[in-house]
């Protein structure tokens, strides 16, 4: 009998569909100058590069709040100066997992227990899903970019693969296979639990899950895998919260400390102004991230068309096709984004509702897989119950009728993650721009004194390495509640002696702190929606202060 999972001429021709559109796309974003246009994505490049190159370089530049798996994924591609400026270098991994996450999604679909993989409707199912999935219009673009949600949802998807595998193994009493799925699913889930803290829940959800199969299996070797799962599952989270204990002395940094989302909201929040909408509230929260997940397959009324289909889909799974049950773990972005939003300070913002603007819409993208693949079983649930050959090409012309079209509505309109990007961007890029072109102006292998935490993109722009730059990251976080020696807070107490330059946007932290008797104003820069940024040239003990 052949192994689901084996390669095949299928398989072949996915990866190569995949790797054109992957390809084909990454050369118009980049031609268009669009892979840097989330600031998070420039940020995390940063972070990556920071690692080398930088006045105090090693790990601990990969800071906390961002897990690091993505971060040390495109690290090698970073040394080269060309593709960290052009942002090449970060979108590498994310490339490479959009392929992975397309294979991942025709071998969830082909091989699930229940589906007939070698029945027209079972590779009608499997085709459609990775048609939905690949050829959307926000995916491909995120894709092309060092954001973090293309790498999570290949782990994500390759993780229920595996489990699959394994529960569909435990069936036939295949140990062998049966085992080495539940390791792999288990790396899967070691790697989305360092990337995105997604994956911290479906790492306990999948863990229960399978500790429940192997309660139910007589084999010894199957629960000694289940445990080795386990194991896998608890080490990222535990190594993360080691680390934050370790560095920062608190191993929920993370989540509370001062560059948490929870304390960002706080600072940013307008005095007297209603809270982000979800706050304490479940149910909001719900219609808020499935609206943003909505918004990400298709606009206006076409949503109606993707919400049933993920419904019927689910019916079909829980009441008819329960051997199909491992699917339904697509389903715990909904659970995580809920209590996200309504409690950990994440707020989430769609163009339809108040307050009318977009923010962290992309966030809906993570529910992609689920609408690919239960719109799949629908068609596929469907086309079995039909009677006759016309019957079943009639259901199957009406979901790719209907699937083409809205994807066509998105790309006419614009991806709502695209647009997100864009406009987010503009102030923030027209003020870095107008940064960098004054930075190339001054002597070269001058120094700097600069927060990074929002504008590191000036210097990327400029070509400046990072290493010239004393910023936020350059002192010792286990020392609380300040580190007067380290260099970061050395170089506020006398900018002088550390910096030829220091550049402070208005109340950011070298604004507030900075020792402003060793300075002199040389340029103030303006770009409306954005923060004024002071340049000032620090006096040295041989001039006039």
């Amino acid at each position: 009998m052949k192994k689901p999972h084996a390669s095949d001429s299928d398989i072949t021709r996915v990866a190569q569909l995949a790797a054109a559109i992957s390809i084909a796309s990454f050369f118009y974003y980049l031609q268009h100058g669009q892979l840097l246009l989330y600031g998070d994505a420039v940020a995390h490049i940063n972070i990556a590069r920071r690692v080398f190159d930088s006045r105090t370089p090693g790990l601990l530049q990969l800071g906390t709040v961002w897990l690091p798996l993505p971060h040390i994924l495109m690290l090698p591609f970073l040394f080269s100066r060309w593709m960290w400026q052009t942002g090449m270098g970060g979108s590498i991994p994310s490339l490479v997992a959009y392929v992975l996450s397309v294979i991942g999604i025709f071998r969830l679909v082909r091989d699930a227990p229940g589906i007939d993989r070698n029945s027209p409707e079972g590779k009608f199912a499997a085709w459609s899903a990775v048609a939905i999935f690949a050829l959307n219009p926000n995916l491909i673009y995120l894709q092309t970019t060092a954001m973090t949600e293309p790498i999570y949802l290949a782990l994500f998807i390759w993780a229920i693969v595996f489990f699959a595998d394994f529960v569909r193994a435990a069936e036939s009493s295949a140990d062998g296979l049966k085992n080495s799925s539940l390791v792999k699913c288990g790396l899967c889930l070691a790697g989305a639990c360092l990337t995105r803290y997604d994956g911290w829940l479906l790492a306990g959800v999948m863990s229960i899950a399978a500790w429940v199969v192997a309660r139910r299996s007589s084999s010894p070797a199957t629960r000694r895998e289940v445990r080795k799962l386990i194991l896998l599952a608890v080490a990222a989270p535990v190594l993360w919260l080691g680390y934050n204990t370790a560095v920062y002395r608190n191993p929920l940094e993370f989540a509370n400390g001062p560059y948490s989302a929870a304390a960002i909201e706080q600072k940013t929040a307008v005095p007297g102004a209603p809270p982000h909408p979800g706050t304490h509230n479940l149910p909001e929260a719900f219609r808020y991230f499935f609206k943003s997940a909505e918004l990400n397959l298709a606009g206006g009324y076409w949503q109606v068309f993707w919400a049933c289909a993920l419904l019927l889909g689910t019916g079909i799974v829980l009441l008819f096709q329960r051997k199909l049950w491992p699917l339904l773990f697509l389903w715990t972005p909904v659970p995580f984004y809920m209590l996200s939003i309504a409690y950990s300070g994440v707020p989430l913002f769609v163009p339809t509702w108040w307050p009318f603007s977009r923010y962290n819409v992309r966030y809906g993208i993570e529910m992609l897989p689920a609408f690919a693949v239960f719109t799949a079983v629908a068609a596929y649930g469907l086309m079995r119950f039909a009677a006759s050959s016309r019957a079943k090409l009639t259901i199957a012309g009406i979901f790719l009728f209907l699937a083409a079209v809205s994807y066509l509505q998105v790309f006419r309109a614009g991806p709502v993650s695209f647009d997100e990007a864009v406009i987010n961007s503009r102030t923030r890029i027209a003020m870095e721009k107008q940064l960098a072109s004054f930075l190339q102006r001054l002597p070269p292998d001058s120094t700097f004194l600069m927060y990074l935490g929002d504008h590191v993109g000036a210097f990327q722009q400029a070509g400046i390495p990072l290493a010239r730059v004393i910023n936020e990251g350059n002192h010792r976080p286990w020392k609380r509640p300040s580190d007067p020696k380290g260099l970061w807070e050395r170089a506020l107490q006398h900018p002088a002696e550390n910096a030829d330059f220091v550049i402070a946007f208005d109340s950011d932290a070298v604004a507030s702190a900075v020792n402003q008797q060793e300075l002199a104003s040389v340029a103030i820069l303006r770009t409306t929606g954005q923060p004024q940024a002071t340049i000032y040239k620090t006096l040295k003990s041989n001039q006039t202060r």
